[in-house]
């Protein structure tokens, strides 16, 4: 996953035009980056278009949310369970 690109799309979703807050940006991105393939098991293609975009809408919910102990909103929960069941629904071991 291209993190510049995901930066560039967060920081447009969020209208910030400087690089003020890419250094920050950046370490949420790499933190659900990580999160994601890591602790969830997903495989992520920065060429998938709905990746791309679910990384760019939960790293801005991340950044949102920052200081809230909130849980994550139904839309951000329904595609990430999306993502996992559609990640596992390819081979059977059965």
């Amino acid at each position: 996953m291209d993190v510049a690109q995901v930066l560039e799309l967060v920081k447009a979703r969020l209208g910030i035009t400087t690089a003020v807050r890419d250094v920050y940006l950046a370490a949420i991105i790499n933190g659900v980056i990580t999160e994601l393939e890591d602790e969830k098991g997903l495989a992520l293609d920065g060429a998938n278009p709905y990746h791309l975009m679910f990384v760019v809408d939960f790293a801005t919910w991340r950044y949102q949310n920052r200081d809230e102990s909130g849980a994550m909103p139904r839309h951000l929960q329904f595609r990430l369970h999306n993502l996992m069941i559609h990640a596992g629904g390819g081979a059977s071991d059965v």
